[in-house]
């Protein structure tokens, strides 16, 4: 049994029965300062190991952190405040470039039909029975490309010269289109002119109208004033004007509002031509590859080709022009000899001395020398 203020069986202060300790101030001071150095040493036994807890935790994050991707268990969740980084997309692929047109020259037939509706459609129908269609070439003009495309020529024909017409006969040439198609139309020029042609282009009444209105109307030098005579009668003032798509069909019409009647009429619409191509090489529209692609699908919806002349080739030859001078296209009309009456119709009878000149002409690469700006 022990007594107040003494030792225990083991003697240790405070190992009581009751556990309690007494105060510090009744232990001796050896026994304090000995307490004191343990409770320190304890509280350093504890911080060492946290901090040596905290160290393994880390190492092993470090270490996971630096194993392949493939290894690791689980991926970094971004933050809220990171932002997935904006992709620019690829610019298009240029478009294809179009082949250069060989270097030679040729001759493209423009037809105008004469048709309200759609002349494309008569002319597939003779093609296809031989049957005539009810309509004309109103306009006839052969096109000379000379190989180095820096120029044009444009020879034109009166619709009304009286010519043999191969596989029908004696006729004015503007028949050829109403009797046999383009095909006999086509053969009817060659024959007059003895040389070949390499393409035709045909465009009736609506087409002329799309295509003008599809290009924002074409400015034109009118040399003769007149008021036209077909559907709204359009006034036509003398110098610049500008036409949209009804204006410019009026002025290709006319010839009743002239003394020499389709005379001028042929030049009105070598001046159209002239303005419609001008319009076209505008600002070097022609160098920019995708504008000649927008063009020839556009036009394919006016006009009618010969069965070669698809719209890729359409393409290689409008590209071809992009150094076109509009300048430089010259303008002739074929020769004639005089009118007079044929089986009751009014004709004009052909020079065939100065056709033949002209035909050489075409045939040798001088025709220049008769078709001036």
């Amino acid at each position: 049994m022990s007594t107040p203020g003494g030792s225990g069986p083991t003697g240790v202060p405070g190992s009581g029965p009751s556990g309690a300790q007494p105060p510090e101030g009744n232990w001796p001071r050896s026994m304090v300062a000995h307490g004191r150095r343990r409770w320190i040493a304890a509280l350093l036994a504890v911080v060492l190991a946290a901090v040596a807890i905290v160290a393994v935790v880390n190492l092993n994050r470090a270490g996971s952190e630096a194993q392949p991707a493939a290894t690791q268990t689980a991926s970094p969740t971004p933050t809220p405040s990171e932002t997935p980084t904006e992709t620019t997309p690829a610019p298009p692929p240029p478009p294809p470039p179009i082949p250069e047109h060989p270097a030679v020259p040729m001759n493209v037939l423009v037809i105008g039909s004469d048709m309200r509706g759609v002349a494309k459609d008569a002319a597939a129908h003779t093609a296809a029975t031989g049957e005539p269609m009810d309509h004309r070439a109103d306009t006839l003009m052969v096109v000379h490309v000379p190989a180095d495309r820096k120029a044009l020529y444009i020879v034109s024909i009166n619709r009304d010269t009286w010519v043999d017409i191969p596989g029908f006969g004696g006729a004015k040439i503007n028949a050829g289109l109403q009797y046999g198609g383009i095909d006999m139309q086509v053969a009817a020029v060659q024959s007059l002119l003895g040389i070949t042609i390499d393409h035709t282009l045909m465009l009736d009444f609506g087409g002329l109208k799309i295509l003008t209105d599809g290009l924002g109307g074409i400015d034109v030098n009118v040399p003769v004033p007149f008021q036209s005579t077909h559907d709204t009668r359009h006034v036509f003032g003398p110098g610049t004007n500008h036409l949209d798509g009804q204006a410019a069909l009026e002025f290709a019409r006319e010839r009743y509002a002239f003394s020499d009647g389709d005379f001028q009429r042929v030049r009105n619409q070598q001046i159209l031509l002239k303005a419609i191509l001008a319009r076209l090489t505008a600002g070097g529209a022609l160098h920019d590859v995708t504008a000649v692609r927008s063009l020839v699908e556009f036009a394919s919806c006016c006009l009618t080709v010969n069965k070669g002349f698809d719209p890729i080739q359409a393409a290689i030859l409008a590209y071809s022009l992009r150094n076109l001078d509009p300048n430089a296209i010259g303008t002739m009309t074929l020769p004639t000899a005089g009118s007079g009456f044929v089986a009751g119709q009014s004709v004009l009878f052909p020079d065939y001395g100065g056709i033949a000149a002209v035909g050489a002409a075409l045939r040798e690469g001088r025709i220049g020398e008769f078709a001036r700006p």
